[in-house]
């Protein structure tokens, strides 16, 4: 994230090149949150998250990292739910005060403008505002970029020793009952954008061409009896029933990690698409713990927050930033996969994004056959 201008290559837009995002150098970079919200926090005692789990771009730490630093206890709601499952908890919570309410959501990019449109979101601009770069959050400041990762395949090696290496590969007999979603992309991000991908893959354009095609592309799979009923997971993908999966290469990173060889598991950027996803963080326009939440954002956009991300694997969105300030671990750099593999990378706009929501929720369960 450089001393460069404020108009920079847009990070959420096909890129032929490298996949760091540019930003600037701020004296906001070090900025902290003032006494008088750490005050106000504190009294709430509260924070309820949803849609957090552990492992996800390490955010076990995360959280424990927060929890110890301001005292206050993080009340975690539902940590395997999708991005659509986030909004609906606020809609189904706006009058209750108590603890299935949530307080922030942490969604893929194409919510974040539909949970303002829909006033489920309040403005909040955290200290280090003007280091995040300003095509990845909403300029008055309802949602907000936080990481960003790329689709990617993990590979049960003891059942295919040699991964597969793309989309294309996977429509070979041999994997049979092979390979599985992480869920429904009608209501998952990741899984929305692995449909994307495959369509990028087999000649979708953008939006909803992309995502049609991926749709055709996983339908053929199911037709083929390769394309498993069951959601890929952790526990599935060791115990050989789905073998591969697609997610973000951070939560297959960790994953492996976490297995640690039993089995060994490859994770695999497919060739011949190579699709980029940017989360983003939002307060709850009715959160019960507003000051809570601001603290909560104020942790995470900060250097300490968003080294804990980079520890999951996840490239945060001050990721450059860092780096040019020199606060970065070598150790975590030697950690992340090498750069040739996202060199290729493409980060779908928000207008593709949203075609891409409309196009899956018209036509997955009637091309797939499913509710």
């Amino acid at each position: 994230m450089n001393a460069l201008p404020r108009r920079r290559p847009n990070p959420l837009s096909c890129l032929a090149g490298s996949l760091l995002l540019t930003a600037m150098v701020s004296s906001a970079a070090q900025a902290a949150p003032s006494q008088q919200l750490i005050d106000a926090a504190k009294q709430e005692g509260m924070l309820t998250t949803i849609a957090l789990p552990h492992s996800w771009c390490g955010y076990g730490e995360v959280i424990a990292g927060f929890e110890k630093k301001y005292g206050i206890k993080v009340n975690e709601l539902n940590p395997n739910a999708g991005s659509g499952d986030e909004l609906q908890a606020i809609k189904a919570n706006k009058g209750n005060t108590g603890p299935q309410a949530p307080d922030v959501i942490d969604v893929g990019l194409s919510f974040g403008p539909v949970a303002k449109q829909d006033g489920l979101l309040q403005p909040y601009k955290v200290s280090t505002w003007d280091s995040i770069p300003d095509d990845a959050k909403d300029a008055e400041g309802y949602w907000y970029g936080d990481y960003y990762g790329v689709l990617a395949m993990g590979v049960n090696r003891d059942i295919y020793p040699e991964s597969p290496q793309s989309f294309a590969d996977l429509n070979a007999s041999e994997y049979t009952n092979g390979v599985a979603l992480a869920g429904d992309p009608r209501t998952g991000n990741s899984v929305m954008m692995t449909v994307y991908a495959a369509g990028i893959a087999n000649g979708g354009k953008a939006g909803a061409d992309a995502l049609n095609a991926g749709i055709a592309y996983f339908k053929q799979l199911k037709d083929k009896g390769i394309l498993v009923p069951v959601n890929g997971t952790a526990q599935n993908i060791a115990q050989g029933t789905t073998p591969i999966y697609f997610d973000w290469d951070y939560n297959l990173l960790a994953m492996r990690d976490k297995l640690d060889g039993n089995p060994p598991i490859d994770v695999v950027v497919p060739s011949d698409a190579v699709v980029a996803g940017v989360y983003v963080q939002g307060i709850s326009a009715y959160a019960p713990h507003p000051n809570a939440a601001k603290l909560w954002m104020e942790y995470l956009y900060s250097d300490e927050g968003q080294l804990g991300w980079l520890k999951g694997y996840c490239h945060p969105i001050r990721f450059n930033d860092m780096v040019e300030r020199d606060v970065v671990p070598q150790a975590l750099l030697d950690r992340l996969p090498p750069a040739e593999n996202y060199r290729k990378a493409i980060f779908p706009t928000l207008k593709a994004q949203s075609e891409a929501k409309t196009a899956v929720a018209d036509n997955w369960a009637r091309e797939m056959g499913v509710q």
